[in-house]
């Protein structure tokens, strides 16, 4: 008998009652609603010191608990001695403690708690005689000096595993389980073993031959090696690893190919970085092929720590398929691509107004910049600005003066730097004000040289400002537009670092603003301006900003040569395949982006002027120097040998006469990631793997990268292959943090998905940023955030949990907000699915599972399965049919959600506890004799029926969690249809057999009766003593109208040992309300009502103090009813309907509804205690 029983038995019989309340140091007991008010006891725990502290108006006791060792291994400090006043115990109001002298009750008592053995079973009667009593000393309490303190036993540090398994072999399994799941352990050594065993690596001459619908292609979104995975990553990999998973154990040739992608400005800025900041050098200083090293250095580093990092997430990717986008073969693919579009006429040179960023000194495409709207005049930091600050949200309105008379002419502009580019002032040309200034010139006040001119020009507003628009065409794009229309000059007036020209100004000026920082020269201008007399007001101005996505600079529109690409067909193509239904976008929303986009497409600019990157297969020619209309001359290969014979064919020139030189900037880096589907499978080349795996049937990414990739990768695959890259393109949402805030390095909530699988300290993270790059300031601020937001670190999870939790968020739409205890908690998921599994085997000898069944097929033939047999297979079969719909229609919350409640809600908390007596052989009612041929029979029933939860249970939930169910399908007895590996072994798809409506509503309506049970004990506050229970029948129907269940069905034995078993009630009837019977047996029990046809009854007339309970009832009722009647007030308000908004009023009409309810529960609890206390 364990001690707890034999404690409280003791303590039952002396003093009539016990508690059942939990207790912590940190939650001190009021009991005054257990105890009569009359009565003074005092809480004490064995061997400790109390203090009693009576409240105003009640009389209660507050535990000073200090954490001390345990009595007995099975002794917790909660299990409490109850002594009475009588023995010796004295009340001292307003003493710091009471003095409680040794005496024989608490001698007894200690000796009693202490000879039970513990057990993690059923009391069973002894076998053998009685057991020695174990004799354990203790030191006795010594009243009235206090409370001793003594020293917190420090937890055991957690032992560091190290895992002994030989790369790539089978984990030896052949010890005991451990008592609990420990991810580490447990995770160890299956990925190389898989890899080992090739199960993640298809034939491609297999797979040529079988038809698309039995085959699943993906390629991964390749990471950027600008540095480590994080989360985002990780929903990533969760999505797409579950899928390739499933479609793996659902028989077909499956294909996930793994990559990083090179990111070329992304990279190259995090590089200069690192360098300016260790070594104090430019990549200039350097030079290119110097600093080339240390990329690919920095490349290696972080592409082998991503790859680790997948492996520990349980990517089952084929790594010998593994693919960098600067790869020789994908290299080779990329110079194809370009040539190729290069003579289809879609990519051309020209000299067109670009995205400029200073600080990179690069182009940038329109999806590299990142807007931000100024509402007034704001001071900007400028990277590497060494402090600067700039002025924007400004209109500055300054005047030209018209040469040769007295007027002045003025304009705005929110950067007031390019009028050192203007060339012209333009106007309405149906604008009275200024039509007799048309075609006058302009003094330019700093460049008196230029000539500059007013202008007509439709495009003018002439209601907006002055009426007068300034005209810098090398500098505006629609100034640009007008200079073309109107022939103006275009003046370059930037130099690639953001510094102004020299030589644009006259010598009295030059020296002030040539060569010098572009907003230094926006503040010395205005100054200039006031000087001259030509400023006229500067005012807040509402505007959108561009900024640098990488480096954060303000970009600056300027007028160089590049590469462009024409999109315009491709993009139509694309379209027409959505619209036509031969490519799916899901979610389907997100198709209202792809139209938008497509729809408006502008050619795009593919040249970038950085260093890391695919050189642009372009050769000029330098040698002979070229006639002024051929200054720009260029020619597109393969090859620079390619390229020579095409100049030399073109010029009329032998070879040996031509020197050419290639362009020395690079591509674009989602123009190489838009040929990844087909790259890695060896494209331009007729590889076995474009045969057999091209095209795929999946793109699984990001809803942010939809056009910056997705849609590339479409119309390129369409130019190039003319097929699909994929059929359908799934995307999810973004993760943030906890309270929705987008998560940034800055900001120091970035999270490293290594950092919840393994935990980590406060100290570990604060460390990560102070080693990172950014500023001391935004270090300071990422460290506070850390502080509040993982205040004791983050624990260790697991990568099985952080990928269910992540697949469970996706149901949340556009955004994750990813809470970090929710991971948490599906670990414990983990540790219960170990712990289940694990007293399963306990029971599950490999000499008594019948291998002879083959699954699916019919219900198992020759067994006699009893109700909750029947239930649990009937939900297993549910189970298996609405996973397979939930990966089908990309649902992962679904399959989460539907494989958590089998394991947890149906497996562990029913049909497990309902095991228990009959694999222990001690079931008494509804189960055969145990000493019977039968009771055996149906012993072997359950663990047959166990067997094939725990076997298609875990087969369900390994694409999910990889690990742990490869850990435990390992340790399932042997039997023949049992795989070699669980990552191979089939996708269970339910047996309809199996499926019994009728079991699975009544189990319904016993767990409903179950759950009224447990809350009528758990709010009466019953003590460790089973009562008597009674489930009574108020329907005068034999069929429930709510269920369709026969109430005479509940009357079944076997129904009623089911509701005992979990209810953990003692004896229980079933009585039909209204009879003679009834009066009698519901004599003194409390009644609460199930649904319409069914109450329960609790006899709890020796157990709880009913007074005290009504008391408790009637304070519940006063609080909810006052809260019922703020509600009501606020709804009274004279302009409540007028004012309130309306989610707000449905939430009210919602909150005065269940208000109300409560009231009336506990109207009808109060009326049930009363009319039992009449008939006691």
């Amino acid at each position: 008998m364990s001690v707890s029983r034999t404690s409280n038995k003791f303590l039952r019989e002396l003093l009539g009652f016990t508690t059942r309340s939990r207790f912590s140091p940190e939650n001190p007991l009021l009991v005054n609603n257990l105890i009569p008010p009359t009565s003074q006891y005092c809480f004490y725990p064995l061997h400790k010191s109390i203090t009693t502290t009576p409240s105003c108006n009640t009389t209660c006791y507050h535990l000073r608990l200090a954490g001390l060792p345990l009595l007995h291994p099975n002794f917790h400090l909660s299990q409490l001695l109850l002594l009475r006043k009588k023995h010796s115990i004295k009340k001292m109001t307003g003493a710091a403690n009471p003095v409680i002298a040794q005496d024989e009750l608490f001698s007894a008592v200690q000796a009693r708690c202490l000879s039970g053995a513990p057990t993690d079973r059923p009391s069973r009667a002894p076998e053998g005689g009685k057991k020695k009593e174990e004799k354990v000393k203790k030191e006795k309490p010594v009243w009235g000096e206090g409370k001793k303190k003594k020293e917190e036993a420090p937890k055991p540090a957690k032992e560091k595993f190290v895992n002994m398994t030989p790369e790539g072999e089978k984990k030896d399994l052949s010890k005991p389980m451990a008592a609990s799941y420990e991810p580490d352990a447990v995770e160890a050594s299956w990925d190389a073993w898989w890899a080992k065993k090739g199960y993640f690596t298809p034939n491609a001459k297999e797979a040529a031959g079988t038809h698309e619908e039995n085959k699943f292609v993906m390629v991964i979104p390749p990471p950027n090696v600008t540095g480590s995975l994080h989360l985002g990553h990780a929903i990533t990999t969760a999505i797409e690893d579950a899928l390739t998973r499933w479609h793996r154990q659902s028989g077909k040739h499956t294909l996930w190919v793994p990559g990083t992608d090179h990111a070329g400005i992304a990279t190259q800025s995090v590089v200069e970085r690192i360098l300016l900041k260790e070594e104090n050098l430019t990549r200039h200083d350097l030079g290119r092929e110097k600093f080339l090293e240390k990329v690919y250095a920095w490349k290696d580093k972080y592409g082998n720590r991503i790859c680790s990092q997948f492996r520990r997430l349980g990517a089952s990717v084929d790594w010998t398929r593994e693919a960098f986008t600067m790869d020789d073969n994908l290299c080779l693919a990329v110079k194809h691509a370009f040539v190729n579009f290069h003579d289809q006429g879609l990519i051309y040179r020209d000299n067109r107004l670009i995205n400029w960023c200073s600080h990179l000194r690069t182009a940038l495409s329109d999806l590299e910049v990142d807007y931000e709207e100024i509402a007034k005049r704001t001071l900007k930091p400028l990277p590497g600005g060494e402090g600067l600050k700039v002025e924007v949200g400004v209109m500055c309105h300054f005047s030209y003066k018209v040469k040769g008379t007295d007027e002045k002419i003025t304009v705005a502009t929110t950067r007031l730097e390019t009028m050192l580019g203007d060339t012209a002032v333009a106007v309405h040309p149906e604008d009275d004000r200024y039509k007799h200034l048309i075609g006058k010139e302009l003094e330019h006040p700093f460049c008196p040289s230029r000539v500059m001119k007013v202008i007509a020009d439709s495009y003018v507003d002439r209601e907006l400002g002055t009426g007068c628009v300034k005209i810098t065409p090398a500098h505006d794009h629609n100034d640009f537009q007008m200079g073309k229309r109107q022939n103006l000059d275009f003046i370059n007036m930037l130099n690639d670092d953001g510094t102004v020209k020299k030589g644009l100004c006259s010598p009295e000026f030059e020296a002030k603003f040539g060569g010098k920082h572009r907003y230094l020269v926006r503040r010395d201008l205005e100054t200039e301006l006031k000087t001259l007399g030509l400023f006229v007001k500067k005012v807040d101005h509402a505007m959108s900003l561009g900024f640098c996505s990488r480096s954060g600079d303000i970009i600056e529109p300027l007028l160089k040569p590049q590469w462009w690409m024409n999109c315009k067909g491709l993009a139509q193509e694309s379209v027409d395949a959505v619209r036509n239904g031969d490519l799916r976008i899901l979610p389907n929303f997100h198709e209202a982006t792809w139209f938008k986009w497509l729809d408006n497409i502008r050619d795009w600019c593919i040249s970038r002027q950085l260093w890391w990157g695919h050189r642009i297969p372009a050769y000029r020619v330098v040698s002979p120097a070229p006639k002024e209309e051929d200054a720009d001359q260029w020619f597109v290969a393969l090859s620079e040998e390619d390229a020579l014979a095409k100049a030399s064919a073109k010029l009329g020139l032998p070879k040996d006469k031509i020197k050419l030189a290639q362009d020395e900037d690079v591509l674009d880096t989602w123009f190489s990631s838009g040929l990844f589907p087909f790259s890695v499978m060896g494209w331009p080349n007729e590889s076995d793997d474009m045969k057999a795996f091209f095209p795929g049937q999946l793109l699984e990414t990001g809803h942010d990268i939809l056009f910056f990739w997705v849609a590339r990768m479409v119309m390129m695959s369409l130019g190039l292959t003319k097929k699909l890259p994929f059929t359908t393109v799934y995307l999810h949402a973004m993760v943030r943090d906890k309270n929705g805030e987008k998560m940034s390095k800055s900001k120091g909530n970035v999270i490293d998905p290594l950092e919840v699988i393994d935990g980590a300290t406060l100290e570990q993270l604060h460390e990560k940023v102070k080693g990172g790059n950014l500023p001391e300031a935004e270090v300071i601020k990422a460290v506070a955030l850390q502080k509040k937001d993982f205040p004791s670190g983050i624990p260790e999870c697991g990568a099985d949990a952080l990928r269910l939790g992540l697949l469970a968020y996706t149901a949340q739409g556009r955004n994750v907000n990813l809470d970090i205890d929710r991971v948490v908690g599906y670990r414990h998921f983990c540790n219960k699915l170990w712990n289940a599994t694990r007293f399963a085997l306990s029971h599950l000898a490999p000499s008594e599972i019948d291998g002879a069944y083959s699954y699916p097929g019919s219900m198992m033939p020759g067994l006699k399965l009893r109700l909750e047999d029947r239930w649990i297979l009937s939900r297993l079969n549910y189970a298996a049919t609405t996973m397979n719909k939930s990966f089908a229609e990309y649902q992962f919350s679904e399959a989460v959600s539907c494989i958590y409640n089998f394991w947890l809600h149906d497996l562990c908390d029913v049909y497990l506890e309902l095991l228990k007596p009959r694999l222990y052989g001690e079931s008494k009612e509804a189960t055969p004799d145990t000493s019977s041929s039968e009771g055996a029979a149906d012993r072997k029933v359950a663990r047959d029926v166990l067997y094939t939860c725990l076997d298609q249970g875990l087969r369900l939930l390994h694409p999910m969690l990889p690990f742990v169910t490869e850990e435990l399908y390992q340790r399932l007895p042997h039997n023949p249809n049992k795989y070699e590996s669980i990552c191979i072994a089939s996708y269970p798809l339910g047996v309809r057999s199996w499926q019994d409506e009728t079991s699975e509503k009544l189990m319904k309506e016993a767990k409903e009766i179950v759950g009224a049970f447990r809350s009528s004990q758990s709010a009466l506050n019953i003590p460790n003593k089973a009562p008597p229970a009674f489930v009574v029948s108020t329907s005068s129907s034999s069929t429930s109208t709510n269920s369709t269940v026969k109430t005479a069905d509940l009357s079944s034995p076997e129904v009623l040992s089911i509701i005992k078993t979990l209810a953990k009630v003692g004896s229980i009837q079933y009585v039909k309300q209204g009879t003679k019977e009834a009066e009698t047996t519901l004599k003194g029990a409390l009644l609460s009502l199930v649904n319409l046809e069914i109450s329960i009854g609790l006899d709890v007339r020796d157990m709880v103090d009913l007074n005290a309970y009504i008391e408790k009832l009637q304070k519940q009722r006063k609080l909810a009813a006052a809260s019922l009647e703020g509600t009501l007030k606020k709804t009274q308000a004279a302009d409540y309907a007028t004012k309130t908004p309306e989610e707000i009023q449905a939430k009210n009409e919602q909150q005065i509804k269940e208000k109300q309810t409560t009231i009336a529960e506990i109207d009808q609890q109060i009326a049930s205690v009363e009319m039992a206390m009449k008939q006691k």
